[in-house]
């Protein structure tokens, strides 16, 4: 069993009740769980809140949507991890944080299918980065999860639930999910207002015409809209900045450009 796991708080520090922002009529939230449910390789999701009153809004969202909703500590996230998913007893456990709402069930797929084939412990698509931020997922094992619960002694390893599972010596397997084209300097994740203003405007411009939209329809409306490429540049490094310029140039000038991202 595949279980996906999407973490969410109401307490951001950077854009608070972000995940519950609306995008297209409705919570952020559940334009992700929506997302998500298009991965074939998925066999159950949960949403992880926690315990805290402000974070009833969440639960009550997502059991509003069908999906259920377990809850566990705020600040130690990887014991909230281990809460929620120890009553399935999966095989597997992927990690999705809910400000991606342009998350890509394809790529989320492929992770699946690159962790079982080659029998890894765990294994991520950020640690080694190609992909776009916004579209991040990590799969661990069950047996891994319980290992990192058990070992992981800072409140970073706890708060961030997997970086016991990668440092020296965890003598873990590891398959990273890589693509060939380097994308990993395009910023899609929602962490602040310029942020939420790129993804709103990709999903007025593609929602109601196409809901199942793809990584590449994001890129398409990246192209006609040059107002919205750098509205979060702000909060990129100058590397990321200069070659997201570099990509939008290339594009702007009709050079070929692969169309999976």
């Amino acid at each position: 069993m595949i279980l996906a796991i999407l973490q969410a708080r109401m307490s951001s520090r950077r854009l608070p009740g972000k995940v519950l922002r609306p995008l297209a009529g409705a919570p952020m939230l559940l334009r992700q769980i929506e997302r998500i449910g298009r991965a074939r390789n998925i066999d159950k999701l949960l949403v992880a809140t926690s315990i805290e009153p402000d974070d009833d809004a969440i639960a009550g969202a997502a059991t509003a949507a069908g999906v259920a909703c377990r809850r566990g500590p705020l600040d130690d996230v990887l014991e909230r991890f281990r809460l929620v998913a120890a009553p399935e007893a999966p095989r597997h456990v992927m990690r999705l944080t809910a400000d991606c709402p342009l998350i890509d069930w394809d790529v989320l797929d492929r992770l699946v299918a690159l962790h079982e084939s080659g029998g890894f412990d765990y294994s991520p698509n950020a640690l080694r980065r190609s992909f776009p931020h916004g579209l991040d997922s990590e799969i661990m094992t069950f047996e891994a999860l319980g290992r990192a619960a058990a070992g992981a002694s800072t409140a970073h390893e706890r708060e961030h639930v997997t970086p016991w599972l990668y440092r020296e010596g965890s003598g873990l397997r590891i398959g990273h999910l890589v693509q060939a084209d380097d994308r990993s300097y395009l910023r899609w994740t929602v962490d602040n207002s310029e942020d939420l203003a790129l993804v709103e405007g990709v999903y007025q411009e593609l929602y109601a015409r196409k809901a199942a939209f793809t990584t590449e329809d994001v890129i398409d409306v990246l192209a006609r809209r040059p107002d919205l490429r750098f509205i979060n540049a702000v909060h990129q490094s100058a590397d990321d900045r200069a070659k997201a310029e570099a990509f939008w140039r290339s594009y702007d000038a009709g050079e070929p450009v692969r169309r999976r991202v």
